[in-house]
């Protein structure tokens, strides 16, 4: 268990020519309740279940705990989500000491792309990359969540 600090900002630019890593993520939410998300994921051929906290007033803090399981129980637990599957491409792109995970939008999402970058505490400085744009990181319209159910192409 831990608590993870996590900044999110819009892209503005091309970023794909420095990948270093890319997966396919289909993801949906047991609960997606502010204050306690149950998220269930298969990225590649591994499965998680992770249930995260609610964040604090800046939207950089909270607690998560995440656990591998199977593919086959990640599979059976979709089908007990609530309706909105998020379907995504995450590139990891290395800036510095820093891992930028860009995720791309795939479906009702499509056209919207998202970088996080996880920190030791909210006021560690990082390397900002040329095509990192707006900070959204205490906008709840960008959590994953609620993508889930108001989906980006019906702002």
């Amino acid at each position: 268990m831990g608590k993870e600090t996590e900044r999110k900002f819009l892209i503005t630019g091309e970023f794909r020519h420095e990948k270093y890593i890319c997966s396919k993520i289909k993801q949906a939410y047991i609960s997606s309740v502010p204050d306690r998300t149950v998220r269930i994921r298969i990225s590649e051929n591994r499965g998680y279940i992770t249930i995260k906290g609610g964040s604090d007033l800046s939207g950089m803090c909270r607690f998560e705990w995440e656990k591998e399981i199977s593919v086959k129980e990640a599979e059976d637990l979709l089908l007990l989500c609530e309706p909105g599957i998020i379907e995504k491409t995450r590139y990891r792109i290395q800036k510095g000491k820093h891992t930028f995970e860009v995720d791309e939008f795939a479906g009702s999402n499509t056209g919207l792309i998202i970088a996080e970058i996880e920190l030791a505490d909210k006021d560690e400085e990082f390397e900002k990359p040329e095509w990192l744009g707006k900070e959204v990181t205490s906008d709840p319209r960008f959590y994953n969540s609620y993508l889930s159910k108001n989906p980006f192409s019906k702002w």
